[in-house]
């Protein structure tokens, strides 16, 4: 447990970092995006870190991570871990792979993958992200996400496994999508209850 110091420390480190994912304008800079419009959530003593590909419109235009159908189905997958309603906004540290909306698919539907140039602009604001707020658990959510932290391979070997890094434990979570067709096999619902019942574990194990 830190004590009041230490949590001070931590949460002015984190003021300053969020300020200054906030006011980044690198992608737009390099004219990845035409306007860039980073957004940031989460608290210095957050014990899970949720990390996603990128926020999408409806993020941006709340001005909050997981606003949209995808935040109302992790919510979901937390409470059938056990965790209250509302913890997903109110208790883990928001992030992703980019801070700021990348824009629709120009070849079809959907939000465009961020590119690995942007990935790589925005990384050093992940691992310090990490190193600041020290979580217990972090939640890679979905296909990008997990290859950053995992090798490259199909969700079916990865979801239902976990690795432990420098104290903290990282586990792969499918896309919280409403139409993903990975999820309507029902093999890989079984491997998405093996994984949420990994985190129900966890929860109480370390209180979360």
């Amino acid at each position: 447990m830190l004590n009041n110091k230490q949590m001070e420390a931590r949460t002015l480190s984190l003021a300053i970092l969020q300020q200054r994912i906030l006011s980044c304008q690198l992608c737009q800079e390099h004219g990845y995006i035409p306007v860039a419009h980073p957004i940031v959530s989460g608290r210095a003593d957050d014990r899970i870190l949720v990390i996603g590909q990128a926020p999408g419109h409806r993020s941006i235009t709340n001005n909050k991570p997981f606003s949209g159908p995808g935040g109302r189905i992790l919510q979901k997958w937390l409470e059938q871990a056990g965790f209250p309603p509302g913890y997903l906004h109110e208790h883990t540290y928001l992030s992703s792979l980019t801070r700021c909306d990348p824009g629709k698919n120009p070849r079809g539907s959907g939000d465009r993958r961020p590119s690995p140039a942007e990935v790589a602009l925005c990384r050093p604001y992940l691992e310090a992200e990490l190193r600041i707020v020290q979580p217990k658990v972090v939640l890679l959510v979905g296909t990008m996400a997990i290859e950053t932290f995992f090798e490259r391979g199909p969700l079916e070997g990865i979801i239902g496994r976990y690795q432990e890094r420098d104290t903290m434990l990282f586990l792969p979570l499918p896309h919280p999508s409403g139409v993903s067709r990975w999820l309507n096999d029902p093999t890989h619902q079984q491997l998405l209850q093996k994984a949420l019942t990994i985190l129900a574990g966890w929860r109480e194990r370390y209180a979360l």
